[in-house]
């Protein structure tokens, strides 16, 4: 048997006024994500557990079949991984992002801009970095380049006791109230505001501001905690996987679970990336492997962009050329099983992650059904008479076994 899970991060809506009413699932185009639904089983999940904040990181921890309450330590430490960093036991990483803020005339006040400083490249972002390493690293505090504005910090025997909010759940807002608080808190704030410093005059932002692009003009902190140690997945269901993704926490999640991380040419984390490349590059480690994940993180951050056109095109490019690409290579394999969900919602409204659950669909080409059903949607979730699997890790054990 092998298995394929493909992850539309941030997929899930709401309803908007712009769609009629509708979500940017319901609107797309998604032939191929329906066709599950007619040949499957559908069904809801909680992804995110209460106390939790809802991020890809408990989410896809969930979906991996890793109970966050018992395994959870930070999202920053999975990032860290990826990039080769080896955490210390008494190491603490922080997630670093390149961000735009927007000034008031006196600089007294700022505004979150853009978390992403306008997807900033991989190669103007390391520029950055490297130069924020030279500024400010000392025998506790160094800096590591990573893709595109996602960073890390690690602090030796740094404080994990700290409240730090991700950018992206406040665009548009006055960073004030936002700012570190707890353990730690000083450092960091003074680190943020020293960043500018540096950043706003340096030649890759006053390039950037000449081409109309947002700078990169400060760093922000979040998303810190120690290394992960989990059970690999080889371990857990006695099965080989691997792990195609755009971004540093999911191949961070999936370099502890004991996954192949596949490289890919093309592949942005944005709308422009290379979903064909994905699905070919999984379908061939199908010959070496049981398992694949394919994560695409395009829906995320149309949703964080407030861009209910970018949602729905990210989402009918999945379908088209994911989803389609996949079903057709897997006419090669006789046994086989797939699952297809949003890790959590990002509501273009709120541009941010929420925690309600969300809709999955499992095709098995050894048991097809013939549903009335024919559309993968957020209707789904509002139904009594779909499977509810409330503890979100509960759902591999479902799509490999059957069971609960």
């Amino acid at each position: 048997m092998k298995y394929v899970v493909i992850i539309g991060d941030g997929m899930a809506d709401r309803p908007l006024e712009e769609l009629e009413g509708r979500t940017p699932l319901q609107v797309a185009n998604t032939p191929n994500l329906d066709f599950l639904v007619q040949k499957g089983i559908t069904g809801k999940i909680k992804t995110v557990p209460e106390g939790f904040h809802p991020g890809s990181d408990i989410a896809n921890l969930n979906i991996l079949g890793y109970n966050p309450r018992k395994f959870y330590s930070g999202r920053a430490p999975l990032e860290a991984l990826s990039i080769g960093i080896d955490l210390k036991p008494d190491d603490v990483a922080y997630r670093c992002n390149l961000v735009t803020l927007k000034y008031n005339k006196d600089k007294t006040k700022a505004v979150m801009e853009d978390y992403s400083s306008d997807h900033i490249t991989t190669d103007e972002a390391k520029k950055l970095i490297n130069d924020i390493q030279k500024e400010f690293s000392s025998e506790t505090i160094n800096f590591y380049p990573g893709v595109s504005y996602r960073h890390i910090m690690v602090w030796s025997s740094g404080p994990v006791n700290v409240e730090c909010t991700p950018p992206h759940d406040i665009t548009g807002k006055e960073i004030a109230d936002y700012l570190p608080v707890g353990e730690g808190e000083d450092t960091l704030r003074e680190l943020m505001l020293k960043s500018t410093t540096v950043l706003e005059r340096h030649p890759v932002n006053c390039e950037r501001v000449k081409n109309g692009k947002r700078p990169a003009n400060s760093i922000w902190f979040w998303g810190q905690g120690k290394k992960l140690n989990i059970p690999t997945f080889k371990e857990k269901y006695n099965l080989e996987g691997a792990l195609v993704s755009a971004v540093d926490l999911m191949r961070g999640l999936g370099i502890n679970a004991g996954f192949e991380i596949l490289q890919v040419p093309g592949i942005t984390g944005y709308i422009d990336t290379n979903y064909i490349g994905k699905a070919k590059a999984a379908l061939d480690a199908l010959n070496r492997v049981d398992i694949v994940y394919i994560h695409v993180e395009a829906p995320d951050e149309a949703g964080h962009s407030g861009n209910y056109r970018h949602k729905i095109k990210a989402i009918e490019d999945i379908d088209s050329l994911v989803v389609g690409t996949v079903l057709s290579g897997m006419s090669s394999f006789k046994d086989y099983r797939i699952l297809v969900l949003p890790d959590h919602a990002t509501p273009v409204a709120v541009k941010t992650h929420t925690d309600e659950p969300v809709p999955f669909v499992i095709y098995d080409s050894n048991n097809e059904k013939n549903n009335v059903d024919n559309t993968f949607d957020e209707s789904i979730t509002l139904r009594e008479d779909v499977l509810f699997i409330e503890e979100g890790w509960k759902l591999m054990d479902y799509f490999i076994k059957g069971t609960l």
